[in-house]
């Protein structure tokens, strides 16, 4: 029992207050499961508890496709797996089909970066600027070939002193990619208009002054897998065969800046993977490009 009057009155309104809020919080609690959650963008139902979408399968569907997978199921599997196919792959349907679908636009920037500077240490320069070093490129070969072979660090010095110009720098790659690329098969798209037009553009500017640094009139190739604009990017597949892409890559846009010559769009493959090379070939890594190449002796 209470001991005072007081107590009573202070006991009981706690334990009405008590039980009033449980009770609003237990009303609250059923409304939030009666109304349907608002799902995030782009997220799938519950595994399993989606709309059947996607195509009608049988057991003799995924009979067939355990040859594909080397696989064997029995035929209760089999039965379950066409049975139940539709409704559990709802969710991934969804994901790329269904209304809340995020689209991604192709620009878009991973969402995360690898950063391996430990915490409190400087990460890169601390200025951004690229000096060249100083060195004397030598005098110009007078074979074409003996140019094609020069590092990019010799040709860029020969371009800036005016020795060598960006057209005929580019001209001795059209000619020796006309000559040797039926054999090596590495250009998916050869811009020669193009490439020419940058050329002389290149030599314009820097006749004029106006030298824009080390890639200045250098021609250069890029994978099929980088976006030019208005050039086809099939990207190495089928599907994208004529697929030509509205914007340039960023990569792309800096070596424009930078006043380098488009030459070819090239193959993503090692095209000679499969025999043995001609016996005039050898095995050389381009100046130019990422991937090793067969260049003639």
């Amino acid at each position: 029992m209470p001991k005072s009057r007081r107590h009573f009155l202070t006991k009981t309104s706690l334990g009405l207050l008590g039980a009033a809020v449980a009770s609003s919080s237990t009303r609250e609690g059923r409304e939030l499961l009666e109304e349907p959650t608002q799902l995030p963008p782009g997220a799938p139902p519950a595994f399993g508890t989606g709309p059947a979408v996607g195509p009608e399968v049988s057991p003799t569907t995924f009979a067939e496709a355990e040859k594909l997978v080397q696989v064997e199921l029995t035929t209760a599997d089999r039965a379950l797996a066409a049975q139940s196919w539709r409704v559990n792959l709802a969710s991934l349907y969804e994901r790329r089909t269904g209304p809340r679908t995020v689209r991604i636009e192709p620009l878009l920037a991973p969402f995360s970066r690898c950063h391996s500077v430990l915490p409190g240490q400087p990460s890169g320069p601390q200025r951004d600027q690229f000096i060249r070093s100083k060195s004397d490129p030598g005098p110009l070969p007078a074979s074409d070939a003996d140019i094609a072979f020069a590092p990019v660090t010799q040709l860029s010095r020969w371009i800036e002193q005016h020795k060598l110009t960006s057209e005929r720098l580019t001209e001795i790659y059209v000619r020796r990619i006309e000559q040797f690329d039926p054999q090596l098969r590495a250009v998916i798209t050869l811009m020669r208009d193009l490439a020419f037009a940058q050329a002389q553009k290149a030599d314009e500017e820097i006749a004029a002054g106006q030298y824009r640094g080390a890639l200045h009139g250098i021609p250069w190739g890029g994978k099929d897998l980088l976006d030019t604009a208005g050039i086809p990017t099939t990207y190495g597949a089928e599907p994208f065969r004529n697929r030509i892409p509205k914007e340039d890559a960023a990569v792309v846009k800096r070596l424009h800046a930078a006043g380098a010559v488009l030459l070819a769009k090239l193959s993503l493959g090692h095209a000679l993977r499969n025999h043995r090379p001609a016996p005039h070939l050898r095995p050389r890594a381009a100046h130019r490009r990422h991937d090793p190449v067969l260049v003639p002796r």
